[in-house]
């Protein structure tokens, strides 16, 4: 028999709800908590590994939402994609595909969420100050230039924290990271001239500024040399690429023995055209693409392409955007091309 007073059971435990309630358990401030949580070095590392298992052993987890508004930071990082030269292009081109899949593994391992927008700048041509005045985001990652380099300079010029793929031009503003795309379009029709190519053409809508260096450089490749070139306007969207490109490759037969695609993408289609027209790669037609997505090396033949190191830029934009927004200098990178050898051309 028990009476009233007479206390059973265990103790109960301490309720840990706050950063408070852990310090109370540890003997130290609520700040000296949230640094140890944080990894921050400032504390001891005997205090951290104390701090940190005693939140693991209570099932604690910090309010975040509380900490950003602390901060004045949203732990969001805007990605949009500016089509002013392919208003018909989606999200779903493998091209961006690819790239956003690197940036959303870089981003996410630095404690960012992503917020991801794709900008017709004729509809909305304050596609980039929404953004960036928005107050929703840390920081703004822009896929590709398109036609938008002058609108992007003016943003850039007030809105630090703000990182582009795409070209560099000497002096400009904002901060870019991407491939040197005239060398990596001289490289492709050096590669087709030295196996025997001399009529060139290049597919590819030069409305953006990247295309438009590969052409450039490709030009480049045969100034001087005994070998033209032509270029056959191509757009990037795929409602519209294999109708035009079955178009102009039949309108053109026999007047070329090579190509020079803008893209991979292109460079798949076209493979597709020139076999329905009864064309054989390479013996008839060499081709070489730009980017070396994946599926590059999975057509028959397998696609010999120009290759822009993808998962590397990714890593240097999130790696200059955390810079900006952490008020340190950023730089801009110009990647090398790399020619990727495979059995499109001779």
């Amino acid at each position: 028999m028990t009476s009233d007073n007479d206390i059973s059971g265990d103790v109960a435990p301490p309720q840990v709800r706050t950063l408070a309630d852990i310090g109370r358990i540890a003997g130290v401030s609520a700040g000296t908590v949230s640094r140890a949580l944080a990894g921050s070095p400032l504390v001891k590392a005997k205090t951290r590994e104390q701090i940190q298992a005693l939140a693991r052993e209570h099932d604690f987890r910090p309010n975040q939402m509380a900490s950003k508004l602390r901060t004045r930071r949203t732990g969001v990082i805007g990605v949009v994609i500016p089509l002013g030269h392919e208003r018909r292009q989606h999200i779903s081109d493998p091209f961006f595909m690819t790239l956003l899949g690197y940036l959303a593994d870089e981003l996410t391992e630095r404690g960012y969420d992503l917020m991801l927008s794709r900008a017709i700048p004729d509809d909305t041509p304050d596609w980039l100050e929404r953004i960036t005045s928005s107050g929703m985001v840390d920081g703004v990652i822009v896929i590709g230039q398109s036609d938008q380099y002058d609108k992007i300079e003016r943003v850039a010029a007030n809105y630090p924290n703000l990182v582009a793929w795409g070209t560099y031009r000497p002096g400009q503003i904002h901060c870019v990271v991407g491939t040197d795309n005239r060398a990596g379009g001289r490289m492709a029709a050096e590669r087709l001239i030295a196996g025997g190519a001399r009529k060139l053409v290049f597919l590819g809508d030069t409305t953006g500024i990247e295309i438009a260096e590969r052409l450039d450089g490709a030009r480049d490749a045969i100034a001087g040399r005994d070998a033209t070139l032509v270029h056959l306007p191509c757009h990037l969207s795929n409602e519209t690429m294999e109708g035009e490109l079955r178009e102009q490759l039949r309108a053109n037969a026999g007047s070329f023995d090579a190509i020079v695609a803008a893209s991979d993408l292109i460079a798949m289609s076209a493979m597709k055209v020139l076999h329905e027209q009864g064309m054989t790669i390479p013996d008839d037609v060499q081709i070489i693409g730009f980017d070396d997505l994946p599926l590059a090396a999975q057509t028959m033949p397998p696609l010999t392409t120009i290759r822009q190191d993808i998962a590397r830029g990714a890593h240097e934009i999130v790696a200059d955007l955390e810079a900006s927004i952490a008020g340190r200098s950023k730089q801009h990178v110009v990647m090398e091309p790399i020619l990727m050898e495979r059995q499109t051309t001779l």
